[in-house]
């Protein structure tokens, strides 16, 4: 119920029962309490066929409040978010290359006391910590599993070493499936039941919603859609394979083929229109196609959304060059087209995402928890 208020943003009772399938006592009981917990909240009305003006609910924003933090290789971000996943304030503080675990449990806990304070928000009012890290993870024991940019990482119980650190509840994900809830939350994928993320940061990772619940796989580190092969003879990838997406369209990797100084440069040059890394940028966009066509035909997803602090300025590029894929390509593609958006939430598509791990682990229905009643 929560779920479709949050949805609709403006919906009576009446309309919950339609939509749930829920009786009307069981909705107008669920709604009572919802209301005198605060999360929800009577507000406006609108006209029924024949009958009396029915209220009209929203969700509290203000009820529940949570702190994100993205923990990228060269950049710490940090925000509060409320219950809506709209951020109240947003911090940035570059990583000093080959920081300690220690040291970047420290400069979080600044971070957080900073923005609480810009916010002007009490630390009572915080639901939780959620982070967002370069992955793999061990999600049973909250740790860092020799993430392949943070060198000398081993096994860091960076979950724990933040909680000590904050005095907050942490929740911790991979920054990629933590930009798919954050997209879920308050983003493109809002409503959608099954959607594929692409998430552009140093690498190419990915985050999968199938039947409206977060997947997550055997291991807790599902859709990792930068290590899909696309080109059999490609350069070796770190992680033992050949022609990954990453390895052919990360930062780092166009760096290499264009030849230039820094990723700020191959941008710089995309958008001045540079025949040669236009050609690049081009080149990449087709290999990221070939690996969204693969999502859908597997998945039969609904949705495929572009995001991260990676695609900046090259957007539209990249979807316009999905969207063909998934209009020719698919197996399917004469039943339905899969629909390719970038991300609303742009560059803080990670520390929003963050912030949305603690609201979805406290607010979002859960399926394995509702089977178990």
């Amino acid at each position: 119920m929560l779920d479709q208020i949050q949805l609709a943003n403006g919906i009576s009772r009446v309309e919950i029962a339609e939509l749930t399938g829920l009786t009307p006592q069981t909705v107008s009981s669920i709604v009572r309490r919802l209301i005198t917990e605060g999360i929800v909240r009577e507000d406006g009305a609108t006209v029924s066929n024949g009958g009396k003006p029915r209220t009209l609910l929203r969700v509290n924003a203000q009820a529940g409040l949570a702190v994100g933090v993205h923990f990228d290789p060269v950049q710490l971000s940090c925000v509060v978010a409320d219950l809506l996943g709209h951020p109240l304030a947003r911090l940035q503080q570059p990583v000093r290359p080959g920081a300690s675990p220690a040291a970047i449990a420290t400069a979080v806990a600044g971070l957080v006391d900073e923005v609480l304070a810009i916010a002007g928000v009490s630390r009572k009012r915080v639901l939780g910590l959620g982070l967002a890290t370069p992955g793999p993870i061990d999600q049973t024991l909250g740790t860092l599993v020799g993430p392949p940019q943070l060198m000398g990482w081993t096994r860091v119980p960076l979950k724990d070493m933040l909680a000590e650190a904050t005095g907050l509840p942490v929740t911790l994900d991979n920054d990629a499936t933590a930009a798919a809830i954050g997209e879920c939350w308050a983003g493109a994928g809002r409503g959608v039941a099954d959607f594929a993320y692409f998430f552009f940061g140093a690498g190419v990772g990915g985050g999968l919603f199938l039947n409206q619940q977060v997947y997550r796989g055997g291991s807790m580190n599902a859709a990792e859609f930068g290590h899909q092969s696309v080109q059999f003879d490609g350069p070796e990838c770190y992680c033992g394979n050949r022609g990954c997406l990453e390895s052919l369209i990360s930062p780092k990797a166009l760096v290499t083929a264009t030849g230039l100084e820094s990723y700020d440069a191959v941008r710089q040059a995309a958008v001045a229109g540079d025949p040669e890394v236009v050609e690049v940028i081009e080149t990449a966009a087709g290999h990221l196609a070939t690996a969204v066509v693969n999502v859908a035909n597997i998945l039969d997803i609904d949705l495929v959304v572009l995001g991260g602090h990676g695609l900046r300025h090259f957007e539209e590029r990249f979807r316009d060059a999905a969207a063909h894929a998934l209009e020719s390509r698919p197996l399917a593609r004469n039943i339905r087209t899969v629909r390719v958006e970038v991300s609303p939430l742009g560059a803080d598509a990670a520390v929003v995402g963050a912030a949305a791990l603690v609201l979805h682990t406290t607010y979002a229905p859960q399926v394995s928890e509702l089977l178990s009643l």
